[in-house]
């Protein structure tokens, strides 16, 4: 197989654009008629990043003429892909000319990876470009451009050719689409239809200057079997190298922007540490091949390591292969079954595992890298989570490892990872066979197998080409006993962003979760509550969330629930974190024929909730109701702050606490390359737990016997130092330590059935009755990510 992109030329003709804000601009065009002259051929924005093998961005042009074309007193120009009216184009003065059937090199930016230079440039720059988005320009003249819309830039003159990529606003008709870190886009075709998305495809980058040269100068294949490039560790001995190997194809991906297929060796080594699988990656082109195809693949070797910190993938990139003979008998997959993989996780070296031969027989990450490319198969594996919104599904091969009551399992300890979870995702193309929607405890029966790929979401996962048939075992939503008269009920929720700019099914679903599943509590502190407009992604002033609210309680009554009335303090506007312009915060509702709210005026954004005595120095209560818990504090940076409110039951004083802590993000995966991984986030959830502790033994100290309930989404699991913090003594019991261990989640994350919600009550709360109501986190139809739990008790 050829790329066709050598072969890629094109006349520039007229240019439809989309305008602004998606509206369709039909404008004068940047050039009236197809040009003989020099046009862009390939764009690749990814050299030096993590993961990639060339160091360098780099755009090269192309002639569509019969003569050599000058690009003298031109440029090669890029805008960042969703520019505000403050951004300026950058630009790099060309020289020389591109000769018929050939190519002229620029070189931009280098990052700090990669292994393989580029050919020798034919011109040097300096942009830095975006992997995924952005457009690139080649322009008459060197002064940068100033346009920023679609519509003003296809109607400058001296734009010969315009190519927009991914999410770019300025593109002709539809951008072309988003490449990555190890792949370009590039014209495949001399037949320019004014639309960058069918003019151009990504693919592996194949950079080539003015004299031929191409990535990694003049490179002879070298005869090599699978085995050889994938070593007896993680990464390959031969990366960076032209490598010619025989196989046979096991199966193909023919859609999406990873495309490719894997082969097998068919007469392996005895090495177990050496997998007779790889990948070849042809980015957005489908791959001519046949399952039993019997191949040759040349191709350069390549890691590709989709963030920092995460593992990499072997495969072969600017890949071409013969078709030997086809109808070939596929290599036997190795079956995986209870006692397959190990009970040991992962080496703990304190640093990378990336150089550490490899340890089948005794790791868990070892066994499936060792098997990375080959066909695996599992049969009637047991789902551990619900199918998520890309079509995926986590199984265990250990039906025995920490199953949770309702089928999943639970996740107990850093030091009890869940060795028998793996990811499902097809092969099979949706249309003719949609992805199983399976909720936690359901059971893909049969065989289900393919081959073995590294995933950032997940971790290894079984590509399956041949996928088992969903049974469903039942699970339903759970419903929480019904309180009693005397009985307070105090419930938490994270809400998963909700605004008013959400749709009303999502309203109506989690309507259903207060009234039908959690019995209307008295009292809800509600998490990741956002601003009117919702995610705008920008400073845009609006801070003010009681549409989102209202909207929340219309639907609680639709629902049959009762009238709620809510409390909560607007944020500073993009300081709290969360979805960009979201301004997510914590909040309260209640029902106010069963409690009464205290409102002590004074509370806003950066005002400090106190506790103070009355006149007569007793009876503690909050100097502002609501109020923010030490709302300067460094530790909620880009945080959100915790509420405190002061309630009236049954003619006695409760204070609650909302929160919601850092998030894991910037974490270090647990199938990483770095082991133990390093848990970042983890130092500011403990500065957060101990300005928290602060305030809750400032106010136990004023009264022992205060009835205090603290809640919400902690984002930390029972077992951490966070916990470890808020309970140390016997100030607070969190609940959740209450139940069995198999009952211990509120979430699932990569099939984990895990903690991140709690809540915590003061020792004056009696006669608790705690419950984790599990509505959401196991199923694929859901309202939230987070289940709610709720706590009832006499005060």
């Amino acid at each position: 197989m050829t790329s066709l992109r050598r072969n890629a030329c094109r006349a520039v003709a007229a240019i439809t654009v989309a305008g602004v804000a998606g509206l369709a601009v039909l404008v004068a065009p940047a050039s009236a008629a197809p040009s003989p002259g020099p046009v862009i051929a390939e764009v690749y924005g990814g050299g030096g990043n993590s993961g990639t093998t060339l160091t360098r961005d780099f755009i090269e042009l192309a002639t569509a003429g019969t003569t050599p074309a000058s690009v003298a007193d031109m440029s090669v120009q890029y805008l960042p892909g969703s520019p505000s009216a403050s951004s300026r184009w950058q630009a790099t003065p060309l020289s020389g000319s591109v000769n018929p059937g050939g190519r002229l090199l620029v070189a931009e930016a280098a990052g700090g990876g990669g292994t393989v230079e580029l050919p020798t440039p034919d011109v040097t720059g300096s942009i830095n470009m975006s992997a995924t988005t952005g457009t690139v320009a080649l322009v008459n003249g060197t002064t940068p451009l100033t346009c920023v819309t679609a519509a003003d830039c296809a109607a400058d003159s001296r734009i010969i050719d315009l190519v927009g990529y991914g999410s770019a606003v300025v593109r002709e008709t539809n951008p072309a689409p988003a490449p990555s870190a190890t792949t370009s886009v590039f014209r495949t075709t001399s037949v320019d239809t004014d639309d960058n998305a069918a003019d151009f495809v990504a693919g592996p980058p194949t950079p080539q200057n003015a004299a031929g040269g191409e990535a990694g100068g003049p490179s002879e294949a070298t005869d090599a079997r699978i085995r050889d490039v994938q070593g007896t560790t993680r990464t390959s001995p031969l990366v960076g190298k032209s490598v010619r190997v025989p196989g046979v194809v096991t199966a193909t991906r023919g859609f999406g922007s990873s495309r490719g297929f894997w082969i097998q060796d068919p007469q392996p080594d005895n090495d177990p540490r050496t997998s007779e699988g790889l990948l070849v990656f042809t980015g957005s082109v489908t791959p001519t091949v046949a399952v039993g195809d019997a191949v040759t693949v040349t191709g350069t070797v390549a890691e590709y390591r989709p963030e920092s910190g995460y593992q990499t993938t072997t495969e072969l990139t600017g890949a071409t292969w013969t078709t030997e003979s086809g109808g070939h008998e596929l290599p036997e997959p190795v079956v995986i079954t209870e006692n397959t993989v190990p009970g040991e996780y992962v080496p703990q070296p304190g640093g990378s595992i990336e150089s550490l031969p490899l340890e089948p027989s005794r790791y868990a990450l070892d066994f499936w890298e060792a098997h990375e490319g080959e066909l695996v198969s599992v049969a009637d594996v047991r789902a551990v989570s619900g199918t998520t919104d890309f079509d995926e599904v986590f199984v265990t091969t250990k039906p025995n490892e920490h199953p949770s009551a309702r089928g999943g399992s639970v996740y107990l300890g850093y030091d009890q990872t869940n060795t028998g979870i793996v990811k499902v995702q097809s092969l099979i193309p949706f249309s003719q066979r949609p992805f199983p929607q399976a909720n936690t405890g359901d059971v893909l029966t049969g065989i289900t197998s393919g081959p073995v790929e590294y995933s950032q979401f997940g971790g290894y996962t079984i590509q399956a080409s041949v996928l088992g048939e969903l049974k469903d075992n039942g699970l339903a939503p759970e419903v929480t006993r019904k309180r009693n008269g005397g009985e307070l009920a105090v419930a938490t929720y994270n809400v998963e962003n909700l605004s008013a700019a959400d749709d009303q099914a999502k309203f109506d679903g989690l309507a259903r979760g207060i009234t039908d599943h959690l019995g209307s509590p008295d009292i809800v502190t509600l998490e990741e509550i956002q601003d009117d407009n919702g995610p705008t992604g920008t400073n845009d002033g609006v801070v003010a969330a009681d549409q989102t609210l209202k909207r929340f309680v219309d639907a609680i009554v639709a629902a049959g629930g009762p009238r709620y009335e809510w409390r909560q303090i607007n944020p500073q506007d993009m300081t709290d974190g969360g979805e960009p312009g979201g301004n997510i915060r914590v909040g309260f509702l209640f029902d106010p024929k069963r409690v009464s709210f205290v409102d002590r005026p004074g509370g806003d954004a950066t005002t400090a909730v106190d506790v103070v005595m009355d006149e007569k120095g007793k009876n503690p209560h909050l100097s502002i109701s609501p109020g923010r818990v030490d709302p300067t504090n460094p530790a909620w940076q880009t945080s959100r702050k915790p509420l405190a409110g002061e309630f009236v039951f049954h003619g006695k004083t409760v204070f609650i606490v909302a929160n919601h802590f850092a998030s894991k993000g910037g974490d270090q995966p647990t199938h990483g390359i770095n082991q133990p991984p390093d848990r970042s986030s983890e130092a500011q959830r403990v500065q957060q737990a101990t300005v928290l502790r602060g305030f809750i033994d400032k106010l136990l100290a004023a009264d022992p016997n205060a009835g205090l309930v603290v809640a919400g989404d902690l984002n930390d699991y029972q077992f951490s130092p966070t916990l470890q913090i808020l309970t140390q003594g016997d100030a607070l019991t969190a609940l959740m330590n209450t139940l069995p261990e198999n009952e211990r989640y509120s979430y699932v994350f990569d099939g984990n059935s895990q903690v991140l919600d709690h809540i915590l009550v003061s020792k004056a709360v009696k006669k608790v009755d705690y419950d984790v109501v599990h509505i959401n986190s196991e199923f694929a139809q859901r309202s939230s990510d987070h289940d709610p739990q709720i706590v009832l008790f006499k005060n």
